[in-house]
Order: structure tokens, then sequence, then C-alpha cells
């Protein structure tokens, strides 16, 4: 995929994904699956506790007074102390495996509930009750598409994912960074952000969501790192909105590039790197990629098999189009084969990623001999 192919303004309606995606169940092999890899852990507070006890909320605004989307839940006091005790509980399930004896200093500041979003988020805020230090988690309908877009975020991407399950709940970490909204606003054209390496990381995130198929990656659903370096700015985007995992129909869903909030970041893509550049950024995303698979193999090739059977994270009709558009894309009649959106995911991955993955097995023969 070139940056070449950018339309001027991401032809409009025909690139938005669609308005809301249902929640997909959670099938036994799947279960089976978070089971044995330690993600399917017993939870003291449920998504339906959260939802079902809340006495009234109010809006949630920013610090300039503007609505952030999200409400502050409140609840009777009748089940407060156990919701509290229950989210602290969680908070210590996600970040010290269960180990309760730094539970003590810590309390629930805030819960936020979003009903603007596909899994209807609760935000909790937990806050050390010594020195005020803060942190968030995220409670949420566990659905199918957004478990498989966490798992393969985990093993293919160059972040780790800590998140848990219980029956019909999803514990996420909170995955720090500045929205990509707030960053085209407020960053971009600092000038102090380095827009080469910008760019460059904006490229390979392009191709790290095209690869295994992460759709609908508008700039408010990633966010921007910034590490300082020896004598600059690292970047990293990443992904914080894994509902659209293989389930919209159109290719270009699955392309950052095309969205128009992401206009900026294309330009400056444009701007700053010529045509040789990018392939060489998007090869090496590819290649490292290709090392995670073989290093992860075996975990991922359980993964892709059980995803490749579950019929039920998309619709027939955005299989169809899917595999017709990758077939005409890639010009290889291989995607029509495929009976699932699983399929496509495997036959996509096998796609761009077989040149790297021949590469490395090359150079891995040459020490073997």
């Amino acid at each position: 995929m070139q940056f070449s192919d950018h339309p001027s303004a991401a032809d409009g309606e025909s690139n938005k994904p669609s308005r809301k995606k249902p929640i997909f169940p959670v099938q036994e092999p799947l279960r089976n699956y978070l089971k044995h890899h330690g993600r399917e852990v017993r939870q003291p507070v449920s998504y339906r506790d959260l939802l079902q006890h809340i006495t009234y909320s109010v809006p949630l605004r920013d610090k300039h007074g503007q609505d952030s989307l999200w409400e502050t839940a409140l609840y009777d006091m009748r089940h407060w102390d156990f919701i509290r005790e229950g989210l602290v509980q969680m908070y210590a399930i996600l970040k010290t495996e269960g180990d309760l004896s730094y539970t003590k200093h810590l309390d629930v500041a805030r819960i936020d509930f979003c009903s603007f979003a596909n899994s209807n988020p609760f935000r909790i805020r937990i806050v050390n009750k010594f020195n005020d230090n803060y942190d968030h988690y995220y409670i949420k309908q566990a659905d199918a598409s957004r478990i498989y877009g966490l798992e393969l975020e985990h093993l293919l991407s160059p972040n780790r994912i800590t998140f848990f399950t219980h029956h019909s709940t999803l514990v996420e970490e909170h995955i720090p960074g500045i929205p990509g909204d707030l960053f085209i606003k407020n960053f971009i054209d600092d000038p102090l952000t380095n827009k080469i390496r910008l760019s460059k990381e904006f490229v390979k995130f392009n191709e790290r969501c095209f690869v295994r198929l992460l759709g609908d990656m508008r700039a408010y659903n990633f966010v921007v790192d910034i590490t300082p370096d020896i004598e600059d700015y690292q970047y990293r985007i990443r992904a914080i909105d894994f509902d659209q995992q293989s389930y919209e129909g159109r290719k270009n869903l699955y392309i950052p590039q095309f969205f128009k909030e992401n206009n900026a970041f294309v330009g400056l893509a444009l701007k700053y790197l010529n045509k040789e550049s990018i392939e060489q950024y998007q090869t090496e995303e590819r290649t490292m990629m290709a090392f995670r698979v073989a290093s992860s193999r075996f975990r991922l090739m359980e993964l892709l098999n059980i995803m490749a059977k579950d019929q039920l994270i998309s619709s027939p009709e955005k299989l169809l189009q899917l595999k017709t558009e990758l077939s005409e894309h890639f010009r290889n009649p291989a995607f029509l084969k495929c009976r699932s959106m699983g399929q496509v995911v495997k036959r996509q991955l096998k796609q761009t990623l077989q040149k790297n993955l021949a590469l490395i097995q090359k150079n891995l023969s040459k020490f073997e001999d």
C-alpha cells in the first residue's frame, strides 16, 4: 500500500465504519484459549454489577469545560462498599496478580461511563491515598472481536497488552499516550515535534494495522506515546480501540491513511518522506512482525485456528466484500476461498509476511549449517 494512493478527502461516507458494531459472544473454543493462557480470571465485580446499580450520572467535562463524552456514575451507599472493594481488588489482579497487600492505601476516586463507544466502557480511576497519584483501567462487555484484536495486538505489535476476561466481563489496562486527535490539535505543529520521526511511526502504524486487519483507526482511536531520546524524541502510535478487528467489509477501513481524521499525519508523511523511505519503513515493520510471528507461532496459530472457525464475528456480506477487495488488491484469488473473517486474517498474514518469514528462515539456516 503506497501513500500516493491516498485520496484527497477520504471520499466521505464510504470510508466511515459501521455506526454501531454489535457485541459478539465469546464462543467456547475462545474461552478455553483464554483459560489456557491465563486470560480468564475470576473477578469480584462484573460489568453487569456496575451497570445495574448506577443511581444516576452527571456529565464529565475536561479541564477546559468541554463535554468529554463520559459521565461520572454514582452509586447508592448500599452497593458502594461492595463495588469499591471489588474494584480495588480488580486493580490488584491487573497489576500485581492479585497481591492484596498493596491495596490498603488504594481507593476508587471515580467511575466514569461512556455510552458513546461500542463496548459502553467503564473507566475506573484508582488513587493512592498517601500521595494522590492515580491510574486508570477499564471494564467492558466481553466482545469476541475485541478479544481477538487485543490478542493479535499482544502477539504481533511491539506492545504488550494486559487484559482479563470473566464470563461477560472484560478488564483492560489503560494505554497511556496523547489521543491522536488531541495530538493533531495541540502538538503536531509544535516546534519541538520531530516531524520526520513522527511520519516514520505513522507509516509503520499504517502498515501494522493493514497487515493484521485492525479497522477504524481514526485519530481518536489511537494514542501517540512520546519518549525523550538522546538528542530528540521518539514516537510510538498505539491503538486503543480493538472493536473493529476484521469486522468491516471495505478494505480501506483497515488502512489508517484513508481516514480524513488522519489527514494531518498523512500530510506529514508525504511532505517529509520520499517513496524509498516509506517503502523502507514498511519493510522494517513487516520484518519485525515476521519475527514476532516466528517467536509466537504456536500461540498465534492456536488463536487463528479458533478465529477461523468463528462465524459470529462479522456478517456474510462484509466477509464477501473484504475477501473480494483483498483478492483484487493483491491479485490473488486465494482470498476468495476464505469462509470466515479468521481465515481472511490468516491469508492476509501469509500474503503480507511470507517473503519476510522466508528471509528469516533462510538466515537461521545459515547458522544451523
